[in-house]
């Protein structure tokens, strides 16, 4: 059984439950996350996948 999971809507979903458990923590979070989204399409998704 083959799993596959992609990397950017798992950092979405897990940046937006942090975001609603500390709201504080929002700008840090969404700096964060652009700069994984921006990693990504500079170096390719495939890196990250089998």
């Amino acid at each position: 059984m083959n799993i596959n999971l992609a990397l950017a809507p798992l950092v979405s979903l897990i940046a937006g439950i942090l975001i609603l458990i500390v709201p504080r923590l929002l700008n840090y979070i969404v700096a964060i996350y652009l700069i994984l989204i921006g990693l990504i399409g500079l170096f390719g998704a495939g890196r990250f996948m089998n």
